[in-house]
């Protein structure tokens, strides 16, 4: 039996094409599905082929993410139960706000990104908690896979292997291979922002006060051995589930964020870096204002258009350490997930199915009525139960190694 909810996915590009995807896998719960995107063609696309593939019809509509007018006309157009945003972190301010004036559930998959500052921060998100409870309405902030996923690792690692969780890496791998020499797998010029700024991370000082430390962009790498995949240069850097975990893990002492670059990536970069192809700060050329990084992402592959070329895998997790019973031991949590089997599911590569499935587990959850609440949330907020047992039904099937208190993965770089 189709629900007779609504739901509104806003957001074209890989990830909304997998959580179209999904939520039309799911309409039991989802009901009348309707996808939108500043590009309707986009969305045509997408619905045709979720059609073809599952036979559930999902609408399409035209929206600037930026206009909260628009916003507003649409999700009372549609009747939306809940909005689904998967544009780009710029927008979530507006969809936030949308959302607030129409008294409907949001939940996105990362936090707002300042289109002029490259500020990364949930601060702006999480001051809109009063009216959100106000309204008697629910946000559910940052539900794809890192950060999301890795932050229900973190939960059900907490709830069912320690007593205090000490310290956290969180480790993300993509061994995939596109054959291009340079490409980013999610929207490039959000990927640059990223990995190009400094890198921080979080630990608590001799007298137990926690502060960010910042580093130099790339500055430490550990090598990771990451199952079915091997040994990857892990680079750290800032990621946003670190700056809610610390709010939210009992008896935590430092967490970390590492991801995996290859040789040609961080070559490309660097160069792209040293002759201004990265600034986010407007440049005149032939009489016309330009970002350099906006005019990058029109060079760069669509990562959309990766699906059919990428092969591999990837391996994104938790490692923790911590103690239990007055014990002290490690526990690593992760997920492996093919690129070819993600594209032959939903027409996606993983990187973009990783984040999307998350997307749909969280808002399940919510129309479900099994994670509810009023205001802003994180994911670690909630039981991270019965989100682990969805990940398994959904695709994103999940281990658990447990080790001894002085073992882990890494390998001599």
């Amino acid at each position: 039996m189709v629900s007779t909810k609504k739901t509104l996915i806003i957001g074209a590009g890989g990830v909304g094409n997998v959580v179209a995807f999904k939520c039309a896998m799911n309409a039991d719960t989802f009901g009348e599905i309707t996808l939108a995107s500043r590009t309707l063609s986009k969305c045509d696309d997408i619905a045709a082929n979720v059609k073809k593939k599952t036979g559930v019809e999902i609408k399409t509509a035209q929206v600037d993410a930026d206009s909260v007018p628009e916003l507003i006309e649409l999700i009372n157009r549609t009747g939306a139960n809940i909005v689904i945003n998967v544009a780009l972190p710029y927008q979530d301010l507006t969809i936030m706000d949308a959302c607030l004036e129409c008294q409907v559930d949001y939940l996105d998959t990362a936090n707002y990104e300042h289109p002029d500052t490259a500020s990364f921060e949930y601060k702006e998100q999480w001051a809109r908690d009063a009216e959100y409870r106000k309204s008697n309405i629910m946000a559910l902030l940052g539900s794809g896979f890192d950060p999301g996923v890795t932050n229900v690792f973190c939960a059900y690692a907490q709830k069912h292997y320690f007593d205090e969780i000490h310290t956290i890496d969180i480790l993300d791998c993509n061994a995939g291979d596109h054959g291009y020499p340079f490409a980013t797998n999610f929207n490039p010029e959000i990927n640059l922002r990223e990995v190009s700024a400094k890198g921080r991370y979080w630990q608590k000082d001799d007298n137990g006060k926690g502060t960010w430390i910042e580093t130099e962009p790339m500055e430490i790498k550990q090598v990771w051995d990451y199952p079915e995949i091997g040994p990857k240069d892990s680079y750290l850097l800032y990621h946003e589930e670190m700056e809610s975990l610390v709010k939210h893990i009992k008896g935590l002492k430092r967490i970390r964020f590492f991801m995996t670059f290859g040789e040609s990536y961080l070559m490309h970069m660097k160069a792209l870096e040293n002759v201004g192809m990265l600034s986010i700060e407007p440049v005149e050329h032939k009489g016309q204002k330009i970002v350099p990084i906006e005019f990058l992402k029109t060079l760069l592959p669509d990562p959309a258009s990766l699906g059919p070329r990428t092969k591999g895998k990837t391996n994104i997790g938790i490692f923790a350490k911590g103690v239990k019973d007055g014990k002290e031991k490690s526990v690593y949590i992760y997920q492996v997930s093919n690129h070819e089997k993600c594209y032959e599911e939903v027409l996606s590569q993983a990187v973009s199915y990783t984040t999307g499935v998350p997307a749909m587990i969280g808002a399940k959850l919510m129309l479900d009525g099994i994670w509810e609440g009023k205001g802003v949330f994180n994911m670690e907020q909630f039981d991270p139960d019965p989100f682990m047992v969805e990940l398994n039904k959904q695709g994103l099937p999940w281990k658990v190694m447990e080790l001894d208190a002085d073992e882990d993965r890494r390998v001599d770089a």
